[in-house]
């Protein structure tokens, strides 16, 4: 077929959403001349155009967004997702799942940066609340007067990574202390029975359950608490508490054997630091984090990282927010993780 589009969507982008407009493009006629034909009013067009669109919609695989008409209609069924430092490759991958989900079912997603602080958190949950949001997906979300307000008006809202600080909620996660079990049992199965642990200077519930499920696995194992050393970091991001916390680890007692860090980020971090040493990782220090972003593949070969499923955590947050939309209170969804050895 000629045209650039369809090459795209065979060859080079097989993913991309197509628009009314690329429908149009391709066949060499006006958007709104596509928009009355997909949509059932094929009279005021030749039998030719309407047998081109119908079969451009079904080679390029073109679905109604209803997100959209609803806009149109003025009826914006929108879900405000609010997250944290979305630069962060683990908080992208969240938001573009989630995204595609609810444009699936139907809504149009709003997505706020967070940057981790409460005070940027209550302005956007007001602005939301202004907009009408039908729902909220709370991803590592903070204490703080608006959120707690929202709780307990029973505002419809999914947390994500991180629990509600305001008690049982509906949640999408995993077992981030399994996670950290996990870590544990392969660097022991190594022969590592000395690791080191970096953690952020102030912890938030997932990273601390993995911090605590990762010493509590190694106390099962015969290694005592005392003989782990802990390192606190700081700074603005993940990146920042790796490094932070490998420079006060490497200050105190020179680099160990092995480093477990709660986030990619932190590892990332941590191996910056290695770099800069001199040190050979993983020859001479093997560093285990959680996430296994798609950055690792290319450019973290040193790296053995817990994958957790953010392509599938979409669906898992739609899911919930039905069941809140439905009056139903629905139980926590634990999405299973594992171990990518490198």
């Amino acid at each position: 077929m000629k045209g650039t589009l369809v090459d795209d969507k065979v060859r080079g982008r097989p993913d991309a959403p197509v628009s009314l407009a690329d429908l149009a493009n391709e066949a060499g006629v006006s958007i709104s001349t596509v928009s009355r034909i997909v949509n059932g009013q094929i009279h005021r067009a030749s039998p030719k155009t309407v047998a081109r669109i119908q079969t451009l919609v079904k080679e390029l695989g073109y679905r109604t967004n209803h997100a959209g008409r609803s806009l149109r209609r003025g009826d914006s069924r929108l879900v405000a997702m609010l997250a944290p430092n979305i630069d962060n490759p683990a908080m992208a991958a969240i938001a573009a799942s989630t995204e595609a989900a609810l444009r699936k079912a139907g809504y149009v997603m709003i997505l706020c940066d967070t940057h981790d602080r409460a005070d940027l958190q209550d302005e956007y949950l007001q602005a939301m609340r202004a907009q009408v949001a039908h729902g909220y997906v709370m991803v590592s979300s903070v204490r703080s007067p608006e959120l707690s307000a929202a709780v307990e008006r029973g505002d419809p809202m999914v947390f994500v990574g991180r629990r509600s600080p305001y008690g049982p909620a509906a949640y999408v996660g995993i077992d981030n202390r399994q996670a950290g079990a996990d870590a544990a049992d392969h660097l022991l199965a190594l022969g590592l029975d000395r690791p080191a642990v970096l953690r952020p200077a102030v912890l938030s519930n997932s990273i601390a359950d993995r911090v605590e499920g990762f010493l509590d696995r190694l106390a099962e194992r015969g290694v005592p608490r005392k003989a782990i050393r802990i390192a606190r970091g700081d700074g603005a991001s993940h990146l920042d508490f790796g490094y932070d916390a490998a420079k006060a680890l490497v200050a105190k007692g020179g680099w160990p054997a092995a480093i477990m860090c709660p986030s990619d980020l932190m590892a990332y971090g941590a191996y910056r630091l290695a770099h800069e040493q001199g040190i050979d990782v993983p020859g001479a220090c093997r560093i285990v984090g959680i996430d296994e972003n798609a950055l690792n593949a290319w450019i973290a070969p040193w790296l053995t990282s817990i994958r957790i499923p953010y392509k599938d955590y979409g669906a898992s947050v739609v899911e919930q927010l039905q069941a809140l939309w439905a009056g139903q209170a629905p139980p926590e969804r634990l999405l299973p993780h594992e171990l990518v050895v490198r």
